[in-house]
């Protein structure tokens, strides 16, 4: 369940949690939402109970407990609480009772009684879907505000976010209100091309179908999805061979479905399920290949008006047949017109349907400068034409000018949607990295393998057993249950050292293994796996909005309108003083009229005016950055996360498992009583195996290795059998365990009171500490190493000394951060003298200790009172208010829990150095970002002056609309392949950071 995070319970007690998908939790624009908002909308109508579990003594009770409950029929969710001996499970009233809850857990061998109140009663209400729709022909960040405003409009719809660099919307809706079609039917109202791509209602699924040849086929396929049980609904769509299918998945699975097409069809039909992924390339291909279409057509189209009008007149023979009359009109003109009215209608048709659907929803985009600018020139030409033909005074005519432009524009055009694709890289190599196949192993009646069949992996389903060969990518995350290799997880370790696999090992979807056979079990698949969270967590980065954006989209929003009045203004000012005489008539001589010198002005100033590289500045490096983030380990949650880091001031980490290995070790055991070592051991051990906390595991591995060393067989799975019964044996019965969060534990053994923990908890129960130990512990806590006390039956006894190592790169980040201006903290739930003891050790000088885990949200909000932005730096269980209070929360550690995690960023590999990686990305973007808002803004700011003819009277410099509009194509080519240049990105060397030369 590593897609779920644990937060509050809505009503609940402090200490209840529940489980919340993550991006289901994650609000974009807003960060983390508390459970109130984020409710699971799948548990709507659910029943939820807290269960009283007695009997549980460790994690693999509490394991036991979850499986039993989980395996019911009508068992939605099951969480166990070993600390508070309680179950929490969500269950459909109509497949299950109370009495089956209670029933599961007596059958695990545990005594369950259901707590008075703790029912709840979901309403019933439809849940919200999240839908994904490729949306083709937006052009600038004025289309990206239509479509947005078109989509909230709509009844149903909660939330949409549209993305101009990725051509993707995603839209919150109630499909009680609005389905999926008619939000695709509003998007091409607008304008606009639209399609679903995917959506977050699980029993969907579009499927791909060969033999699809003739209707016939399509009557076969009907009959047989007729009869699948469990089918609720389908449609086949023919032209596409796609049938997209609603199915329950209680009933029947989507192997099941795809098996049953083949072997009903005996073969004639094969279905696989579409990656919404190579779906969306596949689009991107067919709009790069349209574009191309249109761009040779109309430099086809183009190259001989060019000709006519620059070269031939200089060539006596061609400039003379051109000249000859047909009627009323030369040869020429009326070739240029013919050639010109097949580019502006034919091929600038796109142009004109866009322009028409802006205007008609109250938006303009740059759609519509072109029509007018080109549409004015094309006129005017016309009537020029159509003058001369009936007056025999000819004025020059301008059809170049708007095929040209024409043809700039799509070339800009061809060259962006080539450099857009370029920027969602990340996502298509993540994708390849999950393998097409799988090879699923056959079990005949008794359960024995009887053979191996070649599969979609896709159709993996939870509990398969999967066959792994050498050189061969892993499936699905899962456990080994058979055989040894070694596997190459850099990918998400970045690690390049292979990892020992063996029995009960732990692999992940889409790593390499390397030498041996695989037998593993699934265990995630689909959206559950590693591979997967990480490729939706950069997608939901991708999709998001950086506040910096906010002020590109005003400008946006009213760049067209003054761009039009200013063009407006332009051929005013021209031709008033034209023809008042304010300036010479040889300036207008060449174009016949001041009314003609003065519309070339106008059309330049519409046709220079870009407002796609402001829209473009923004999400384009945002992509690129989040993509390079995730080749690096580090995943982004959002551009706003983004924007954030680039001016943190404090970098708060928490002690342990994150500038510490996480890996407590006992390195002392002290009796200050006349009991044996041993004896003591065994009281701690007794006392320590029902809490699930790190320093408990230490000593209870510390004692197990005292009393049992030596006298266990050597094959790794056999200890671990022979273990579990010795733990079952050798420990003495706790009963009364409770865990006191910051002091340590309490329990009963043998009738009598044990105490494990520090300081405060000793004292308050009135227990004296001799002075020798207190010395001795003293001691213990300046050499940086953790005093565990322990008291038994109202007397001190002992103590234990544990240490946790420090990470190598520790001291050398926190000197790292030091060197790029941000102060670090450490805050930690140790005692003063080991926390000042770790901290001189690493190089941090700001120490806050003897810290409740719910008390490092308030030192993060002390910190953040002068305004200052604040990253903590935790594991992401504990640390879950501090990670959440924090302007930006940095997950570490995460491994194959990424989903699980709050933070705004999950640095995915286990080392500290990518704190510093995160806020370097950040800085980088961020000022890539703001070059090219400087990039479109000076052009903008440059070229519109120019093409208006300020510079005209002084150096006679003139731009010819043509050129205006084969400077604005490249304009917005020019910021994307700015926002590439991050591709080239590399993560800073510390010893570059420290200023250190290395001999």
């Amino acid at each position: 369940m590593a897609h779920l995070q644990l937060t509050a319970l809505a009503g609940g007690a402090g200490d209840e949690m529940e489980e919340v998908a993550l991006l289901g939790s994650y609000d974009v624009e807003a960060g983390p939402v508390g459970a109130a908002e984020g409710e699971g909308d799948e548990e709507a109508g659910m029943r939820r109970v807290q269960v009283r579990v007695a009997g549980m003594t460790c994690s693999a009770c509490t394991g036991a407990v979850e499986a039993a409950l989980s395996a019911r029929r009508g068992v939605r969710r099951a969480a166990v609480s070993l600390l508070q001996n309680r179950a929490h499970v969500v269950f459909d009233p109509a497949l299950a009772k109370d009495e089956d809850i209670v029933e599961a857990i007596e059958d695990a061998g545990f005594e369950a009684e259901i707590l008075p109140d703790s029912t709840v009663s979901q309403p019933k209400s439809q849940k919200t879907l999240s839908g994904q729709f490729r949306i083709g022909g937006m052009t600038c960040a004025a289309c990206v505000n239509s479509v947005e405003g078109i989509l909230e409009k709509l009844p149903g719809v909660k939330r949409a976010v549209v993305a101009l660099a990725t051509s993707l919307g995603e839209v919150e809706y109630d499909p009680s209100a609005i389905s999926k079609d008619e939000i695709v039917q509003a998007i091409e109202d607008a304008g606009f091309d639209a399609a679903l791509l995917q959506s977050s209602e699980q029993d969907k699924v579009l499927l791909g179908v060969t033999g699809l040849h003739t209707e016939g086929d399509v009557d076969v396929l009907h009959d047989i999805l007729k009869k699948i049980e469990g089918l609720r609904q389908f449609g086949v769509h023919f032209g596409n061979s796609e049938v997209e299918i609603v199915f329950d998945p209680e009933v029947v699975g989507l192997r099941q479905i795809v098996d049953t097409i083949e072997m009903e069809s005996n073969d004639r039909l094969k279905a696989h399920v579409q990656n919404p992924y190579l779906r969306a390339a596949s689009n991107d291909a067919q709009e790069a290949s349209k574009t191309l279409h249109l761009l040779r057509s109309s430099l086809l189209l183009s190259i001989p008006v060019f000709f006519i009008r620059m070269v031939c007149p200089h060539i006596p023979l061609i400039s003379s047949f051109l000249g000859m009359h047909l009627g009323p009109f030369r040869i020429g003109d009326l070739l240029k017109w013919i050639l010109v009215s097949m580019v502006q209608f034919v091929v600038g048709k796109r142009f004109y349907v866009a322009a028409y659907r802006a205007l008609r929803h109250g938006s303009t985009n740059m759609d519509v400068l072109v029509v007018i600018g080109t549409t004015a020139s094309y006129v005017y030409s016309v009537c020029a034409l159509l003058y001369g033909a009936f007056t025999g005074f000819h004025p020059p005519i301008y059809f170049e000018t708007s095929a040209m432009i024409i043809t700039f524009v799509l070339f800009g055009k061809y060259l962006e949607v080539l450099a857009k694709g370029k920027t969602s890289d990340a996502i298509k190599k993540l994708v390849e990295l999950a393998p097409a196949t799988a090879l699923l192993l056959l079990k005949d009646k008794e359960g024995k393998y009887s053979g191996e069949k070649e599969i979609d992996a896709s159709l993996v389903q939870p509990g398969d057993a999967l066959k792994v060969l050498p050189g061969s990518k892993v499936p699905a995350d899962g456990v080994v249950i058979w055989g040894t290799s070694h596997v190459n997880e850099s990918m998400v370790t970045g690690e390049s050292v292979p990892i020992s696999k063996e029995v009960s090992s732990p692999v992940i979807g889409g790593t390499m293994n390397l030498h041996g056979v695989l037998h593993i079990q699934a265990t995630k698949v689909g959206s559950g796996t590693v591979l997967s969270q990480i490729i939706s967590l950069v997608e939901t980065a991708q999709m998001s909005k950086a506040p910096i954006q906010k002020f590109a989209d005003y400008v946006a929003s009213i760049f067209v309108p003054i761009v039009i009045t200013l063009s407006l203004l332009t051929f005013l000012a021209w031709f008033l003083c034209g023809w008042l005489g304010a300036y010479p008539n040889s300036w207008s001589a060449e174009s016949s009229n001041c009314f003609v010198f003065s519309l070339m002005f106008s059309i330049s100033v519409v046709v220079i005016a870009c407002p796609c590289a402001l829209g473009l500045a923004t999400p384009t490096a945002v992509m690129v950055a989040t993509g390079v983030g995730a080749n690096h380990g580090v995943l982004v949650k959002g551009g706003d996360a983004l924007e954030r880091a680039q001016n943190v001031k404090y970098v708060i980490f928490d002690k342990t498992g994150t500038l510490t290995q996480g890996k407590a070790t006992v390195t002392t055991a002290k009796i200050f009583s006349g009991m044996d070592l041993g004896d003591f051991l065994t009281l701690v051990a007794s006392a320590e195996a029902s809490s699930e906390h790190p320093l408990a595991k230490a000593i209870l591995d510390y004692a197990f290795h005292f009393h049992f060393f030596g006298k266990l067989p050597s094959a790794k799975d056999s200890i671990k059998k022979r273990r579990e019964k010795i733990l079952s044996q050798w420990l003495l019965e706790a009963t009364d365990f409770s865990a006191l969060p910051g002091k340590g534990i309490q329990c009963w053994i043998n009738g009598k009171k044990i105490l494990v923990g520090n300081r405060a908890l000793i004292t308050e129960n009135g227990v004296n500490i001799p002075d020798e130990a207190e010395h001795f512990l003293v001691d213990m806590e300046l050499s940086a190493k953790t005093g565990i006390l322990v008291a038994y039956d109202g007397g001190f006894i002992g103590l234990i000394g544990i240490t946790d190592p420090l990470k190598r790169e520790a001291a050398v980040v926190v000197q790292g951060l030091k060197k790029m201006g941000v102060h670090p903290v450490m805050v930690t739930g140790d005692n003063w003298r080991t926390a000042q003891a770790v901290a001189k050790e690493v190089g941090i000088d700001d120490v806050r200790a003897e810290i409740m885990p719910a008390g490092k949200a308030d030192v993060i909000r002390l910190l953040q009172k002068d305004g200052s932005v604040v990253a903590m730096v935790g594991d992401g269980i504990n640390d879950s208010p501090a990670l959440a209070a924090a302007d930006v929360g940095m997950a570490i550690g995460a491994g194959t829990d990424i989903a699980i995690e709050a933070a705004d960023y999950v640095l995915v590999r286990n080392n500290l150095e990518d704190v510093i990686t995160a806020i370097d990305l950040s800085r980088k973007t961020f000022s890539r970002i703001r070059w090219n808002y400087f990039f479109a803004m000076a052009y903008n700011v440059v070229a519109i002056p120019v093409a208006a003819g300020v510079l005209f009277p002084f150096t006679g410099l003139q731009m010819p609309p043509w050129l205006a509009g084969a400077c604005m194509a490249f304009s917005s080519v020019s910021v994307v392949c700015s926002s590439l240049l991050l591709r080239r990105y590399r993560k800073p060397r510390l010893t570059t950071v420290l200023q250190i030369t290395v001999e």
